[in-house]
């Protein structure tokens, strides 16, 4: 399935999930709460929302959170369909390099719907992160 229309109705489960999880983030040092939904090609539908920590670096995105918790249910490379992203915040917000980069390992390729309460915007990852570095390039040929 094309997800190459930001207002396709088949983006609606996975925007209500990543509202859902939104609401339960926690983020008592920023106050900036994300929700992200992941679509895998079996029709599974995951769910991730920013967990932050008082050690900064041991805070987790919404998106990577998702990834890791559809890895631990059965994710592989090649399995992802789509992430939607959401926030409050009044411009759309894109995965973070960070972020971009954990996604490439699953698919390069791979719709990425942000979305916030006044509009939504569709890029794809290899747009939001070009050249990105994976297993390829650690290659020993």
């Amino acid at each position: 399935m094309a997800y190459t229309d930001p207002h396709d109705p088949r983006w609606e489960p996975l925007i209500e999930a990543a509202w859902e999880a939104r609401s339960r983030a926690y983020a008592p040092y920023s106050g900036f709460k994300v929700g992200a939904a992941v679509l895998l090609q079996d029709g599974r539908l995951q769910a991730g929302c920013n967990v932050e920590n008082a050690s900064y670096g041991g805070a987790i995105c919404a998106e990577r959170g998702a990834i890791c918790a559809a890895v631990a249910a059965g994710l592989r490379p090649g399995d992802l369909e789509a992430l939607v992203v959401v926030t409050e915040a009044p411009d759309l917000t894109p995965p973070c390099g960070f972020c971009r980069q954990v996604l490439a390992e699953f698919a390069e390729d791979l719709p990425v719907l942000l979305a916030n309460r006044s509009g939504r915007a569709l890029h794809r990852l290899q747009e939001l992160l070009p050249h990105a570095f994976t297993g390829r390039n650690l290659s020993q040929s």
